[in-house]
């Protein structure tokens, strides 16, 4: 059974952060980068299906090969960009809230572990095959579990705080996904 003051001041918590949401120059650079990064996405599924034009006389370009852990990887992360960005800024702490987030969190976790099928060896930190960016998917992989910790203990703001490191990581990490020379920035800028 529930202590009826823990659930009344969980509530005044959420309600809090509730408030605390909403227009905020975070929020606002939050909603810019995510905004830039579907449109680069949707510019590389496009390249992908032939280009922009369609009944175009160029056929699709064939010989590009996509290996299964960026099919993997770009399947989990399209959806999860513009579902977190829902969860993050809609009523935190109901039903559609908790479904949400618990599909988002699986999202972001397949993505982290996908990554790291991802790279070209003989490059990258120490010709590793990894770079910079795989350290977000690093973070991710720990910061998903924590926050999923820190709800059940009842804290509300690290939760908060936990589940949105991973949505900034994986605007960064797709912005510059499209750096020219990698996967999408070779199907968007050639």
């Amino acid at each position: 059974m529930t202590n009826p003051k823990t659930t009344e001041k969980s509530k005044k918590t959420t309600a809090q952060t509730v408030k605390q949401q909403g227009l905020t120059p975070q929020n606002i650079i939050l909603m810019v980068g995510a905004t830039i990064l579907a449109t680069l996405v949707a510019m590389a599924l496009s390249s992908l299906s032939g280009g922009f034009v369609s009944g175009s006389s160029q056929p699709a370009q064939s010989g590009r090969s996509i290996s299964l852990p960026v099919i993997i990887h770009l399947s989990t992360v399209i959806p999860a960009l513009p579902l977190g960005a829902y969860v993050l800024w809609r009523q935190k702490g109901d039903q559609l809230h908790k479904h949400l987030g618990r599909i988002w969190g699986l999202l972001m976790v397949t993505t982290a572990i996908a990554s790291f099928w991802i790279g070209r060896p003989g490059h990258g930190i120490g010709g590793s095959g990894f770079s910079f960016i795989h350290i977000f998917s690093v973070v991710t992989l720990f910061s998903i579990p924590y926050g999923i910790w820190q709800i059940r203990r009842g804290n509300v703001q690290e939760h908060y705080r936990a589940m949105q490191g991973p949505y900034i990581g994986l605007l960064i990490a797709g912005l510059f996904a499209f750096i020219p020379g990698r996967v999408m920035g070779s199907l968007v800028f050639g």
